[in-house]
């Protein structure tokens, strides 16, 4: 770690708190110039640290830069085996894991950034994706599943970040088959899961998991497509309180408490209570074919059983379907 990194984890560790710049150097066995380098640099990037004569420096607990020193001081055992890196911006934080992925990088890394300037979402569709307000991360996974179980990294990302959001936020959140999380009856996150296959077996060879939460609402808003359709966990323009990082951590502590036994199915009884418009009228888009229906359940392997006007059933596994009001 640079010293500006270690720097950044011990302000973290005592946020809101002032540590003398002779005991910072001490910790972290540099000189005193070196520390006023490291908090000049950080404060260049947006960092609110307080410099007070006699007591040395804080970092303000109203901060909310992402980081993964910050995220660190969430996780849990299991989530402290991730290997974080964050990013002011990036094109896509999908294709660069898939770079990683590509070039034998091992499982469990994970990159965020404060934004992308070519987020993807499923069917090509772009990500919007501005920066300072929302979470854009990717993680690396090399599961052992083949690939008819690959919905259930989809599936049971949404139930993580569903409950993630709910934990931080106090909120309500529901679930729209078979990977977008809402609050309010719009859109607050979005999942796209993209893999490679082994053609010697047929089972995965990796799968990168990309989650886009909107945490604060835009500053310039949502743009005129997505105005009606979006939403975001908090209605101002502003995450304050760590908020960001903690909903990282606590998305990447759920996610993989249900990733260590995923076929277990630990998280199906969250997702399935929070799926919208079960027993309600859907419409199902296949084959560029558009047919009512009615949403009945959802199966142990998160493909969703609806029945037709005619009276014909069906168990999707993909497919577009949108909610009838």
């Amino acid at each position: 770690m640079t010293v500006k990194q270690q720097l950044l984890a011990l302000l973290e560790d005592s946020k809101g708190e002032y540590i003398s710049g002779e005991d910072i150097a001490g910790r972290l066995s540099v000189t005193r110039s070196a520390v006023w380098k490291a908090i000049k640099s950080l404060q260049s990037e947006g960092y609110s640290i307080l410099a007070v004569t006699n007591k040395g420096y804080s970092l303000s607990p109203h901060t909310d830069i992402l980081s993964a020193a910050a995220i660190a001081k969430y996780l849990d055992a299991q989530g402290q085996k991730l290997r974080v890196e964050v990013f002011k911006t990036i094109p896509s934080t999908n294709e660069a894991v898939k770079i990683l992925a590509t070039g034998g990088e091992a499982e469990g890394k994970v990159i965020l950034s404060e934004e992308q300037t070519a987020g993807r979402g499923r069917k090509g569709r772009k990500f919007f994706s501005p920066p300072g307000t929302g979470i854009y991360m990717s993680i690396l996974l090399r599961p052992k599943l083949s690939a008819a179980e690959s919905t259930l990294l989809t599936t049971s990302a949404a139930a993580a970040v569903a409950l993630a959001i709910e934990r931080v936020s106090g909120k309500e959140t529901q679930i729209k088959w078979v990977n977008d999380v809402f609050m309010e009856g719009k859109k607050v996150c979005g999942i796209l899961t993209e893999a490679s296959m082994s053609l010697e077996n047929g089972s995965l060879d990796y799968a990168v998991l990309g989650i886009g939460i909107n945490v604060a609402f835009p500053a310039d808003g949502f743009p005129d497509e997505l105005t009606g359709v979006a939403t975001s966990v908090y209605p101002d323009s502003s995450a304050q309180g760590d908020l960001r990082n903690r909903l990282v951590a606590e998305v990447l502590n759920r996610f993989m408490s249900y990733y260590e036994h995923l076929t277990d199915r630990q998280f199906l009884t969250e997702y399935r209570q929070r799926i919208l418009s079960l027993g309600g009228p859907v419409l199902v888009m296949k084959d560029h074919i558009q047919r009512k229906a009615t949403a009945l359940d959802i199966d142990n392997d998160c493909r969703l059983k609806v029945r037709y006007e005619d009276g014909a059933e069906e168990y999707l596994s993909s497919g577009e379907v949108s909610i009838r009001m």
